[in-house]
């Protein structure tokens, strides 16, 4: 009976001939399985929380986009046909097809956004050289900026995403003019070498609902989804950046967005 075999093995520094014997070895190597099935269901445990949270974010989504389809989406779709059958009643009546034109343009920007949403999720790949200028400029004549006016005074380059980048600047051109009116006045321009603002004339944004107002839903506009800025901060967090609301400096509203491996 040899009470002190695991005591004996774990003297890293022995030297005495024949301390070590058959059961030694076996213990250790009892032990040493013991500790790697450990690890290993260690390592399990941690790859089902992280699938269990992937799935938990996945069913949120469903949930949002669930309620969207079943109630911001019928609304205009309810006002569309209500008003057609007005307006085949009464062929005179133009304003009716007016007001079926702007609900069914209200569920064409649902229907974009909740795909631009889904797509949110695919993790970026690839990434190029991004010139502010000129992905600003495409994403201002693709928007709905009506009137608006677009000045970059300061452009600048990053590493990127294009094709997110331009849905970001398209999302915020809109929420400038959906807040700011069509003759708004929207300013583009690097920040510090590091990333770059959007900033608008418009009324700005309440200081105790800076933080509010990316969260799925949120929208101070009759016209608006309330997904726009939800996509802006998803498109930067997919870039590992920062994005932060202030004040701009006409008292409109001035989003600032960092750390894009941004390059002068």
């Amino acid at each position: 009976m040899k009470s002190n075999a695991f005591w004996r093995f774990t003297r890293a520094g022995d030297t005495e001939s024949g301390e070590f014997d058959g059961e030694d070895f076996t213990l250790a190597q009892i032990l040493g399985n013991n500790i790697s099935t450990a690890l290993q269901r260690v390592d399990r445990e941690q790859q089902l929380r992280a699938r269990e949270q992937d799935l938990s974010e996945q069913n949120e989504r469903l949930e949002m986009f669930t309620s969207v389809v079943s109630h911001d989406l019928r609304n205009p779709l309810s006002v569309a046909k209500g008003y057609t059958e007005l307006a085949q009643q009464d062929a005179g009546e133009l304003e009716a097809l007016e007001t079926v034109e702007q609900a069914l343009g209200r569920m064409d920007s649902l229907i974009d956004e909740l795909l631009t949403l889904a797509q949110q999720d695919e993790s970026i790949v690839e990434t190029e050289l991004v010139a502010l200028e000129s992905v600003a400029v495409e994403a201002w004549e693709t928007a709905e900026t009506k009137q608006a006016t677009l000045e970059i005074p300061e452009d600048g380059s990053f590493d990127a995403d294009r094709n997110r980048i331009q849905q970001l600047l398209e999302n915020l051109f809109r929420n400038a003019v959906e807040h700011g009116g069509a003759s708004v006045t929207v300013t583009v321009g690097a920040i510090d070498g590091n990333g770059f603002y959007v900033e608008d004339t418009g009324p700005g944004i309440p200081e105790g609902e800076r933080e509010e107002i990316f969260e799925h839903g949120y929208t101070t506009s009759a016209d608006g989804t309330g997904f726009g800025l939800t996509i802006v901060d998803e498109i930067v967090d997919a870039h590992n950046g920062t994005i932060s609301v202030v004040e701009g400096r006409n008292g409109g509203a001035r989003f600032e967005i960092r750390d894009l491996n941004v390059v002068k």
